[in-house]
């Protein structure tokens, strides 16, 4: 299985959120992550920024954000020519959607984590 480098937007520290948990099943799986929160802190061995660092090579994007809290991402996400972003349920954005599908983006409603078990990511 290759890496796929994932940004996960919407990182928490907090072990109850579906954003914890996806970034430490990410990287059980072994794939490269970075996390941005409103926090900066950890989840296992990655770091939470905070903000829209500077990034390359990024292969899919995950929301963990209501699509209110998405606009001020949209160009950071298109920036970044990511090959997907995932939309985890609540975080559906037809607007972000066909902003990414004119940009040649894939983007795809569902759970990463269901992805992740069911080896579809």
């Amino acid at each position: 299985m290759s890496s796929k480098k994932t940004l996960v937007i919407g990182a928490s520290e907090n072990p109850s959120r579906y954003s914890f948990l996806v970034v430490n099943k990410l990287r059980k799986n072994q794939h490269e992550v970075v996390a941005i929160g409103k926090r900066t802190g950890f989840v296992n061995d990655v770091n939470i920024q905070t903000g829209m660092p500077e990034l390359n090579d990024i292969n899919t994007v995950t929301l963990y954000l209501n699509p209110i809290n998405q606009k001020p991402y949209y160009d950071y996400i298109l920036s970044l020519k990511p090959q997907r972003i995932i939309f985890n349920p609540g975080t559906e954005n037809p607007e972000l959607e066909g902003l990414a599908k004119k940009n040649g983006i894939n983007t795809i409603e569902a759970c990463t984590l269901v992805m992740l078990s069911t080896n579809q990511f």
